[in-house]
């Protein structure tokens, strides 16, 4: 009885983890994918590396590492290597709790730095005129219907084509709503969605680690066992 349950323990991590290394692959690609697309982190001053693409592959390289630890420990049996899952489960684990924990205290200091981060690059954007992230910009309040950070007078005069209606600027007839309170607003509004996500994922990282410890301890039990 108790070596079915192991068996069944065991190929069910192995599962788990076999379904998070494909996600993660999936995701690295999609990140590799998005590598040739414009870099939405010029939006910022302060970290002009911030993409999309480049925050997919990290999270994509991460999950197939932390799968195939798991993957492997589990049908190799391996205490180490189990250890070595739920050692850095439980890490990424504890980040996201202290990334929720700074999020809820510093929300607002968190807000207004990044409000303050997108005015100084589209200030730096006037000076060095680059094609590429202009190009963002537009694509942005296009789409958005949406002028500037906060409004179009961030643009300190020079506003671009994708500001107005239709294309038509001559009458000043911008859009009046700003794109980073547009997103602020787009994400308050999804707040209960994003974290039933966060939630589910944490419990389902949670599920990984009692099973990984789990036959930790059955194996070691076993080992004992054998000692005896």
């Amino acid at each position: 009885m108790a070596l079915g349950c192991l068996k069944t323990l065991k190929y069910m991590l192995f599962a788990f983890n076999l379904i998070f290394w494909i996600c993660g692959c999936t995701i690295m690609g999609l990140g590799i994918y998005m590598l040739g697309m414009q870099n939405v982190g010029a939006l910022l001053s302060s970290l002009p590396s911030l993409s999309v693409a480049n925050i997919l592959i990290i999270v994509g390289c991460i999950t197939m590492v932390v799968a195939f630890l798991g993957c492997t420990g589990a049908i190799k049996e391996n205490k180490c290597l189990l250890l070595s899952f739920f050692i850095l489960l439980l890490l990424i684990l504890l980040t996201e709790v202290l990334a929720a924990i700074i999020l809820f205290f510093y929300e607002k200091q968190i807000d207004s730095y990044i409000e303050s981060d997108m005015k100084r690059a589209l200030e730096e954007l006037e000076t060095t005129n680059s094609s590429g992230v202009k190009e963002i910009w537009d694509k942005i309040q296009a789409g958005l219907q949406c002028c500037g950070v906060v409004n179009y007078t961030d643009w300190k005069g020079n506003i671009p084509q994708s500001c107005c209606p239709e294309k038509a600027c001559n009458s000043g007839n911008y859009f009046t709503k700003g794109c980073y309170g547009l997103i602020r607003d787009w994400f308050e509004s999804n707040f209960l969605i994003i974290g039933i996500t966060v939630i589910c994922v944490s419990i389902v990282q949670v599920l990984g680690m009692s099973f990984a410890m789990t036959l930790y301890c059955h194996i070691c039990n076993n080992y004992k066992s054998y000692g005896e």
